[in-house]
């Protein structure tokens, strides 16, 4: 497999794909790699440790309340709505069999950037509220009995 760039990886992740090639260049510069253990929580529920993860290898399992809500592969990300609203983390994600290493950005780090890059904003509200409609095209309707 080639060499791909954090930014051009990051540009293939639906919150960022918008943005301009500057705007992922610092996205990639501010945050780091990280590697993790097989069945290790890399963030839990409720904790405030507030970031977004980007899984580059390895896989992990997503956990709410104890129950197992989904799998996540290279490509697939966690953290987004901590990074942007702050608030304590609402599922426990864990690295799956063969660890998992993801790209990591601290709300601290990420925050500058909103500031230096003001088109982020709109790109990522546009993402999130894309992501919300899908979901909600996925919900039962109303019972017409």
């Amino acid at each position: 497999m080639a060499f791909e760039s954090m930014p051009a990886r990051l540009g293939k992740v639906d919150l960022f794909a918008g943005l301009s090639g500057a705007a992922r260049e610092s996205i990639a510069a501010a945050g780091s790699t990280m590697t993790h253990a097989p069945g290790r929580a890399v963030v839990e529920q409720g904790a405030s440790d507030i970031g977004f993860r980007l899984i580059l290898e390895g896989d992990a399992v997503v956990e709410v309340n104890g129950v197992e809500r989904a799998r996540l592969g290279p490509g697939d990300y966690f953290g987004e709505i901590s990074l942007i609203d702050r608030s304590p983390r609402s599922a426990t994600v864990r690295a799956g069999d063969a660890g998992m290493k993801t790209f990591a950005i601290s709300a601290l780090s990420f925050e500058p950037l909103l500031d230096r890059h003001p088109d982020m904003s709109r790109v990522l509200l546009n993402a999130l509220c894309a992501r919300l409609r899908a979901i909600e095209a996925t919900l039962p309707g109303p019972s017409t009995s």
